[in-house]
């Protein structure tokens, strides 16, 4: 896979990028619809709307109402993006996920904006810790998790040539460019964005950023860390995960959610299973969310590139 690094991380909002690769693809393909839960405004799909007004539907607040519209469109042979913040699809619509959608073998394409500490402002009742945990657990469906426009972009096609359940976790306003244009992204393949000997980072979503950081913190200290973009939670790429405990030794994860059922847990899975590796999870502790501006919410949640520097010096002293 060819992956191709920015040679400085910037700062970016994902909605606008996400709307605008829609509108793209939606010239390009008349199955694809777009529904949404009064939420335009947060999204910027009112340019959907006016666009393509017969394939892009306001359900209002009734996501597991459009939850189960989307599932029998698909059905017909519609490829629905519908798009919430990710509390809403993965709690408010479980039922209706798992029933209509996943059970039902289904083709709807999950857009859940506003994952982990991302929902910011919003609060301890709009912030999905456990999202991850909740969807892992669907048979037969496909769990990404992105931080960067290029991966977006190119996640939303997969999605929509790919037949079966996908759900999406996208944080709004709260992305970091990272690759350049021409990465390329194969779901269920991880992708290695720095190696090294002493320890690995196994990362996802907006601790991809975080984890680089931390592996230029440990670099300054001698110490040389490998960093993985787990975009795919499910299916996980097992083969990345044992060769990297192989190379290394030690493993630390990081997430954006709950690590009680997240990729920590997927990933210590795998090493119990297969290959026994010394390991730390960084992720939220099986705490509630709360309201705070980003830098705020990743220092309180332990999910800042210090966090993960330290677990990978504690599993470094425990090789």
């Amino acid at each position: 896979m060819a992956v191709k690094l920015l040679a400085e991380r910037r700062p970016t909002s994902l909605s606008d990028k996400m709307i605008a690769k829609l509108d793209e693809m939606f010239a390009q393909d008349e199955r694809l619809v777009y529904m949404d839960c009064a939420l335009a405004r947060a999204s910027g799909a009112p340019v959907l709307y006016k666009k393509y007004g017969d394939r892009a539907v306001d359900c209002g607040i009734q996501e597991a109402n459009m939850v189960g519209v989307a599932a029998g469109m698909s059905i017909a042979g519609k490829v629905p993006f519908i798009h919430t913040f990710s509390i809403f699809i993965a709690r408010r619509a479980c039922d209706q996920l798992f029933l209509s959608g996943s059970y039902n073998k289904a083709n709807v394409k999950c857009l859940a904006t506003d994952p982990g500490v991302s929902a910011t402002a919003n609060g301890g009742t709009h912030m999905p810790f456990e999202d991850v945990a909740i969807i892992r657990a669907f048979p037969e469906m496909t769990l990404f998790d992105v931080f960067d426009p290029v991966q977006l972009r190119s996640v939303l096609e997969i999605m929509a040539n790919t037949y079966g359940m996908m759900y999406c976790r996208i944080p709004r306003r709260c992305g970091t460019a990272v690759y350049e244009e021409g990465s390329e992204f194969v779901p269920g393949k991880a992708n290695l964005l720095r190696d090294g000997n002493d320890v690995s980072i196994l990362a996802s979503g907006m601790e991809v950023p975080e984890a680089l950081v931390a592996a230029e913190k440990l670099a300054e200290e001698g110490i040389s860390a490998r960093v993985v973009d787990m975009f795919t939670i499910k299916p996980l790429d097992e083969a990345m995960v044992l060769d990297c405990a192989e190379k290394t030794g030690a493993v630390v994860t990081a997430e954006n959610a709950n690590y009680i059922g997240g990729l920590g847990a997927a990933v210590a899975e795998v090493l119990g299973e297969k290959r026994p590796t010394i390991m730390e999870r960084v992720g939220v502790k099986d705490l509630f969310g709360e309201v705070g501006n980003l830098s705020y919410l990743q220092k309180r949640f332990a999910l800042t590139g210090d966090d993960i520097a330290a677990a990978c010096r504690r599993v470094i002293a425990r090789k």
